[in-house]
């Protein structure tokens, strides 16, 4: 007789099921910041789309090909590193750092490369951290 595992959180990798009949879809990433309409122009200029305001506080794009990116007014500034980062595949690494700096960006280090390929941490205008990848 084989047992169950009480408590497990197992999931199916092919269907994103976990046990419990839960299924999440990523609809959005949000991004806590000063100014939520500047940081939509900023990355919808590097991923394309429009930003629309939906109120002074709160922002978004749906750019092309990705989830979509919403800006949100918090009081508190940036403090540290982020958890989590975005990694934006682009043909020529060197190229996406120049257009991104020239947007506001700033380059992170120099642009690594390995036997994997190269990248080049960024950071956006109020500090949050991305990366471009070759590809």
């Amino acid at each position: 007789m084989r047992r169950r595992r009480v408590g497990s959180a197992r999931s199916s990798a092919a269907t994103g099921v976990c046990d419990g009949g839960l299924r999440a879809r990523l609809r959005q990433i949000v991004v806590d910041c000063a100014a939520p309409d500047r940081l939509a122009r900023f990355w919808a200029a590097l991923l394309g789309g429009t930003p629309v305001v939906r109120d002074a506080g709160w922002t978004y794009l749906d750019a092309p090909g990705t989830p979509r990116l919403a800006f949100q007014r918090v009081p508190q500034p940036k403090a540290g590193k982020n958890r989590l980062h975005l990694d934006l595949t682009v043909q020529d690494v060197a190229r996406a750092r120049a257009a991104a700096v020239r947007l506001g960006a700033t380059a992170v280090g120099t642009t690594v490369t390995d036997a994997q390929g190269s990248f080049q941490i960024m950071r956006d205008p109020e500090g949050n951290e991305f990366c471009f990848v070759g590809g």
